[in-house]
């Protein structure tokens, strides 16, 4: 290869790498409720708008419980985690709907809009279970995940693009090799550890909040045992390297390393 087709190659992922570069200095750095310095692809008032229109939508969607014991148990939980989360939610308008659906889901939109499924509540099973469910979503809420996940995909969409005009020049199926292969790399080395360690992180933050709120902390690891039996029945769930979470047993065994610190913060609410 000579010279000249050299530079042909490497320009292109040069400059993509000095745009990935400016993206990166550019975005807000904060540092998170969990002690981690983090960057966003959007500003708070961006997230909380979008957070808002997602809300909005889902709700239109759907058929809400507004009523009744189960409603008031959601909106209780909510309540409490929310005067927990402390400054990491202080612009945050906390909003929280049930969901009448057999679907096990319960999921934060950005800005502090819950949304909770009538069907984890019988995986949830007690006030505590289902803080452990509504905790866990809330703190990727508050830590910002979201915005901190579409940098990284713009970050990796922008180098992939780079690579693509590099290797214009050659035959269909080289390309598809060549992207197919950084696909996958980046896929499995850099976007799903990425969103594996953010669940692990809403995990820890998660049980925090439930603990200052006053749950006992040791049901967020019983309540994910009665999760991963229920999700088992599904079917078969693919090895950890292939999925954005991590596995049952290595989520539960991270739970059961950090309940001593939880259990100080739960025991000084007693």
């Amino acid at each position: 290869m000579n010279s000249r087709r050299i530079l042909f190659r490497l320009v292109p992922i040069v400059i993509a790498g000095l745009v990935v570069f400016y993206q990166f200095i550019s975005a807000e750095k904060v540092t998170n409720d969990a002690g981690r310095t983090a960057r966003y692809a959007l500003n708070s008032e961006q997230e909380q708008a979008l957070g808002l229109q997602s809300y909005q939508q889902v709700l239109s969607e759907v058929q809400t419980v507004t009523s009744g014991p189960e409603y008031e148990l959601v909106k209780r939980v909510a309540e409490r985690l929310a005067a927990a989360t402390g400054k990491a939610a202080q612009t945050f308008d906390w909003k929280v709907s049930l969901v009448r659906s057999p679907q096990i889901n319960a999921f934060c939109l950005p800005g502090g809009k819950i949304v909770v499924y009538t069907g984890i509540l019988s995986v949830a099973k007690t006030e505590a279970g289902l803080a452990a469910v509504m905790g866990h979503e809330m703190a990727h809420a508050t830590l910002r995940h979201g915005s901190e996940r579409l940098l990284s995909q713009k970050a990796t969409q922008t180098f992939m693009t780079g690579v693509q005009v590099s290797v214009g020049d050659m035959s269909y199926e080289q390309q598809r090799a060549v992207m197919g292969a950084l696909g996958a790399g980046a896929q499995y080395g850099i976007l799903l550890p990425f969103s594996r360690d953010h669940e692990s992180e809403a995990d820890a933050i998660g049980l925090r909040y439930m603990a200052r709120a006053g749950y006992d902390p040791r049901e967020a690891v019983e309540f994910w045992k009665r999760m991963s039996e229920a999700t088992a029945r599904g079917g078969d769930k693919p090895p950890e390297f292939m999925s954005t979470h991590p596995s049952d047993s290595t989520r539960i065994a991270n739970l059961q390393r950090l309940l001593p610190e939880a259990l100080k913060e739960y025991q000084q609410t007693q």
